[in-house]
């Protein structure tokens, strides 16, 4: 290999480890707001947005500098090596804007008290001609990660009917704006239908460790009361933990307890 060949694919590969650095440097930034606000634990294993996000950026971040790889080349004139990079950058950053836009519109919003259990609530679930029945105080769809919502009485038989044909349809009762109360309004709800852990326990004898890591960190009266209610999301089935004094969300374990 002579000398001008050698210094061709170091310059090569010296400017496409560069791309991959600031590359990582952006999509670690880009880990930050999306498992930060939008995916907080335990939302990032429920909601599947850890695999959605790996997949988006992992193609963005092996293919910008992969191509720099291929392009890059000194004896090109600054003015169209500056054009073609560029090109290559812009091309990257829609890429990873369009993937962080498929990730924000499957972003989970609301965890939901649905009559017998939790139900995990996505953005893109929502109605958008119902928004506008969204009770004043509840932000439909937050950027800030879930919030813990309940769902009122229905008004009468027809409210009951119309929303039972529409589950049938694909549009889950929590997924409706105008059936949405405040979760403090729901508590005695989940109290009474909630099950002694104890109970949990007993049907799930090897998972006993895990139950108690999710308790961890509650003081004794909360571990007393613990009692458990089971969490429904798109692809997953987990259980959600709460103090049987108040309804407080003590935790949630990766168990189907329905």
């Amino acid at each position: 290999m002579t000398s001008s060949t050698s210094s061709f694919w170091k310059d090569r590969i010296r400017a496409s480890a560069v791309h991959l650095s600031l590359s990582v440097v952006v999509a670690a930034l880009s880990a930050l707001l999306v498992f930060g606000l939008w995916y907080p634990y335990p939302y990032r294993e429920i909601a599947g947005g850890r695999e959605l996000f790996v997949l988006v950026v992992a193609v963005d971040v092996i293919m910008g500098p992969l191509i720099t790889l291929a392009i890059f080349d000194r004896r090109k004139h600054w003015n169209k090596l500056r054009r073609d990079l560029l090109i290559v950058v812009l091309l990257q950053l829609s890429a990873l804007g369009y993937g962080l836009w498929t990730v924000a519109i499957a972003r989970p919003v609301h965890l939901v008290f649905e009559i017998d259990r939790f139900r995990v609530v996505h953005a893109i679930e929502i109605p958008d001609e119902l928004v506008h029945m969204t009770p004043q105080g509840i932000t439909a769809l937050p950027f800030s990660g879930p919030s813990l919502l309940g769902l009122r009485p229905f008004k009468d038989g027809d409210e009951q009917m119309e929303a039972t044909m529409a589950a049938l349809q694909g549009i889950s009762l929590s997924s409706r704006p105008d059936l949405w109360q405040t979760y403090d309004a729901s508590r005695a709800d989940v109290i009474r239908v909630a099950k002694p852990v104890g109970q949990l326990r007993q049907r799930f004898p090897g998972q006993v460790a895990v139950i108690e890591a999710a308790l961890a960190g509650q003081s004794t009266a909360a571990v007393a009361a613990a009692r458990y209610v089971p969490l429904a999301a798109r692809k997953s089935f987990w259980t959600v933990l709460v103090d049987g004094r108040n309804g407080d969300i003590l935790g949630f374990v990766p168990l189907d307890s329905f």
